[in-house]
């Protein structure tokens, strides 16, 4: 009984706060679910009286949502698929193998993560434009094969590659191996949790990313997600209800990619930056 009092308590704070921290995700999806009287009812309606399904439907008709959704996920992978190349490169030349201004060049990278991306993204859309590459995928995936921008994954993938014992990695030099046999056989096996991590962390950034998809695409074709749901408030009254279940959709599949990776993702969190 003792023992069920004293967890009585952390666990109240932690339905507690999760229903904090998930209260704009249920507002979220019972707004998508309300008649438009509803919306700005007062005092507020949480559960509608009657579910609104065909708001759903009717995102279908307002906005081409499959188009969009396919554009999205199509520069989405790119850029996971572009830091995954990149970026553990540079986190194993920065760790395993010893060679001069490595610390001094670990350092520029680090400095970079304190650049916001408002400060390149003058002299990128320059670059970019000089490239005749306006209006095209190249500028929002480029970057990530060249490690632009991604200082703080070559940063996490560091601190992991660190915990891996430099013995392993000397004994396989002794046999021969060369070091790309090495990253290749050793190295990446065994970092699955912090690539998982990084992977999933790339996804998000990219798939949420408002910025760099309205700088660089002019042609609504090429539009993603979420220049679609702003495209949609600029040009059409605003139906919340449909706003808010467009929202919902887009929102749904982050949620499923995190439920799956979830384990990979907190392990390669929780082991990254034990040793320095």
């Amino acid at each position: 009984m003792n023992l069920i009092k004293r967890k009585i308590a952390p666990y109240s704070l932690l339905v507690f706060f999760s229903l904090i921290f998930a209260a704009p995700l249920l507002w979220l999806l019972s707004t998508s679910l309300k008649r438009q009287d509803e919306l700005f009812a007062n005092p507020p309606i949480f559960i509608p009286h009657a579910f609104q399904w065909q708001n759903y439907a009717n995102v279908f008709k307002t906005i081409n949502f499959f188009q969009l959704t396919g554009n999205t996920v199509f520069i989405s992978v790119l850029a996971v698929v572009g830091v995954l190349i990149s970026a553990p490169l540079a986190a194993y030349a920065c760790s395993h193998i010893d060679w001069w201004g490595k610390k001094l060049l670990f350092t520029i990278v680090l400095a970079t993560m304190l650049l916001p991306y408002q400060v390149t993204m003058v002299p990128l859309y320059v670059l970019f434009n000089k490239m005749h590459l306006i209006g095209t995928y190249i500028p929002l995936v480029l970057p990530a094969f060249l490690g632009s921008g991604a200082g703080y994954y070559i940063f996490l993938m560091r601190q992991f590659f660190m915990t891996l014992p430099h013995s392993l990695v000397q004994a396989a030099r002794i046999d021969g191996a060369s070091e790309w046999r090495i990253y290749v056989q050793i190295i990446l096996p065994l970092c699955r949790p912090v690539i998982a991590t990084v992977g999933v962390l790339v996804f998000l950034a990219t798939w949420s990313d408002f910025l760099g998809p309205l700088l660089y695409l002019n042609d609504a074709k090429k539009y993603t997600l979420s220049l679609g749901l702003y495209s949609f408030m600029q040009t059409h009254y605003i139906q919340w209800e449909q706003l808010m279940a467009a929202s919902a959709m887009f929102t749904i599949p982050i949620i499923i990619l995190f439920f799956f990776a979830q384990k990979q993702f907190i392990e390669g969190i929780a082991l990254t930056g034990i040793k320095g």
